[in-house]
């Protein structure tokens, strides 16, 4: 069956960074757009970034854009997530998606598959 798992995720102070990792089994990886969504409690899960099946195009949320950068290794089926500058707004649980439905690819009907999410914690 498809899983997406995320790794990479822990504590971090204010101003560091960290790589979050997806790896990707049990689907054809190479056709899918790629993205990365975060929740928080309480809050709706909101799109954070995507990149498209060859990696050609990518899409940043305003909140992260010029800090975090997405990437993809078809080769091993994974896509990361540079995430640098981290503020501690960026806290959340973070979910690894994979799709390319019809649809806005920067919202949650476009993916069909979701990983279990890796936490992300910025401290001030």
């Amino acid at each position: 069956q498809v899983q997406l798992v995320e790794s990479g995720g822990g504590l971090v102070q204010a101003g560091g960074s960290l790589r979050l990792s997806c790896a990707a089994s049990g689907l054809h990886f190479s056709i899918y757009t790629m993205a990365w969504f975060r929740q928080t409690p309480g809050k709706e899960r909101e799109f954070v970034s995507a990149i498209t099946w060859s990696g050609g195009n990518t899409y940043y949320a305003d909140s992260v854009k010029g800090r975090f950068t997405i990437s993809r290794d078809n080769a091993k089926n994974t896509v990361y997530l540079q995430m640098n500058s981290l503020k501690p707004e960026d806290t959340a649980a973070y979910f690894c998606a994979a799709g390319g439905g019809p649809g806005d690819i920067m919202g949650q009907r476009a993916y069909f598959y979701w990983g279990q999410g890796t936490q992300v914690t910025v401290s001030s």
